[in-house]
C-alpha cells in the first residue's frame, strides 16, 4: 500500500511539475506574441509616421514651389510697369543716358517714400511682408490702373480674401423693414460685421468708397483694408477701435469657430493696425455712435448710428445711420447716385 501512494505521489508531483511548465510555456508564447505584435504596431506606427513626414514634406514643397512662382512673377510685373515710365512721365530729371528704359529702382522707391532696399527684394522676389498702404504707394509711383493695382495685391497676397457669412434667409419682415427706413441708410449685419443685406440708401451711400473693388463684404474689413479709409472715415481713429473691441466681445461666443479664427488670422495678417487693436483685449458692447463721414458728392457728414436686435436671430441686428444736424440731413438726398430723390 505504501508503494501504491508513493507512486501516486509522484505520478501526480509529475502532473503538476507539465503543468506548470505548459504554464509557463503558454505565457512565455503569450509574451511572446505581445512582443511581436507590439513590434508590427510599432513598424506600422513607424511606417505611418514616415508617410505622414513625407505627405507634409511635399505639401510644403509644393506650397514653396507656388510661392516662388508667385514672387517671381510679381518681380516680373514690377520690372515691367518700371520699364515702361520716363523720368518725365513722374516729373524726374532724365539725368545721364540710361542703360535700360524706365524708371531705375531707386527712382521707385524715392516717389513711393520706402527704403531702395525694400524695394529691391520685393522686385527681387524675396519673400518680404507688404502692407496695402505700402503697395497703394507703390502703386501710384507706378501709375498702375485699377486693374494692374488689383493684379499686385493679388501677386503681393495683400488681397482681403476672407471667409463671407453664409448666405443666411433674410425674413420678409426685416427686409421690409430695411426698405421703409429708407432715405435712411440701413444695413442688416451679424457679429462679425459681415453685411448681410442693406437698403439702397446704404449702398448709394457708400458707392464711392472703395478705390478697390469690395470682395470682402463687412463693415469692418471696408475699412482696416482700404487705402483711402481715413480720409473718408473723419473719425476713424476713436471708431475703429470701439468696432475691434465689439468684435473682440462677439468672438467670445465663437471661440474654435474655424471661420471666425482664419477671419481674424487673414485680417491680422494683412493689417497691422488691426493686430494691434485686436491684442489689446478690449471688450466693447453696443452704443449709439456718431460717426463722421466726407461723401464725395454731399461732402462732410455726421450720423447717429443705432442698432436694433432682430427677433429670433441673435447674431443679427440693423444698424440705421441717421443725420445728427440739419446739414447733414439736407445733405443726404446728394448722396443718391441717380440725383436727390
Amino acid at each position: 500500500m505504501r508503494g501504491v501512494a508513493a507512486t501516486e505521489i509522484a505520478n501526480r508531483t509529475s502532473e503538476a511539475r507539465a503543468g506548470a511548465r505548459a504554464d509557463r510555456a503558454r505565457a512565455d508564447e503569450a509574451r511572446a506574441g505581445e512582443a511581436r505584435a507590439g513590434a508590427r504596431a510599432g513598424r506600422g506606427s513607424a511606417d505611418e509616421a514616415r508617410a505622414g513626414e513625407a505627405r507634409a514634406y511635399r505639401a510644403r514643397s509644393d506650397t514653396g514651389r507656388a510661392d516662388r512662382s508667385r514672387r517671381a512673377e510679381l518681380g516680373g510685373f514690377l520690372k515691367a510697369r518700371r520699364a515702361r515710365l520716363r523720368p518725365e512721365d513722374a516729373g524726374l530729371s532724365p539725368g545721364p543716358r540710361r542703360r535700360t528704359p524706365g524708371l531705375r529702382r531707386e527712382e521707385v522707391a524715392l516717389l513711393a517714400g520706402v527704403g531702395v532696399s525694400w524695394y529691391t527684394w520685393l522686385e527681387q522676389g524675396r519673400p518680404i511682408n507688404a502692407s496695402w498702404q505700402v503697395l497703394d504707394a507703390v502703386a501710384r509711383a507706378l501709375r498702375l490702373n485699377g486693374a494692374e493695382r488689383w493684379h499686385l495685391y493679388r501677386l503681393a497676397e495683400a488681397m482681403p480674401v476672407r471667409s463671407l457669412a453664409p448666405a443666411a434667409a433674410v425674413p420678409d419682415a426685416v427686409r421690409d423693414v430695411l426698405g421703409s427706413l429708407d432715405p435712411l441708410p440701413a444695413v442688416l449685419i451679424n457679429g462679425r460685421f459681415d453685411i448681410i443685406e442693406a437698403n439702397a440708401a446704404h449702398e448709394e451711400m457708400f458707392w464711392d468708397w472703395h478705390s478697390l473693388p469690395c470682395v470682402h463684404k463687412n463693415l469692418l474689413w471696408c475699412a482696416v483694408t482700404e487705402p483711402q479709409a481715413r480720409e473718408l472715415f473723419l473719425n476713424y481713429d476713436q471708431e475703429i477701435p470701439h468696432m475691434v473691441a465689439r468684435l473682440r466681445a462677439a468672438y467670445a461666443q465663437h471661440l474654435g469657430d474655424p471661420e471666425w479664427e482664419e477671419d481674424i488670422r487673414r485680417l491680422a495678417g494683412l493689417s497691422g493696425e488691426f493686430a494691434d487693436l485686436w491684442a489689446r483685449h478690449e471688450v466693447a458692447g453696443p452704443a449709439a455712435r456718431t460717426l463722421r463721414f466726407r461723401h464725395p458728392a454731399a461732402g462732410p457728414m455726421t450720423f447717429t448710428r443705432t442698432e436694433l436686435d432682430v427677433s429670433g436671430a441673435a447674431d443679427l441686428r440693423v444698424a440705421v445711420y441717421s443725420p445728427l444736424d440739419e446739414a447733414t440731413r439736407a445733405r443726404l438726398p446728394l448722396t443718391r447716385r441717380g440725383g436727390p430723390r
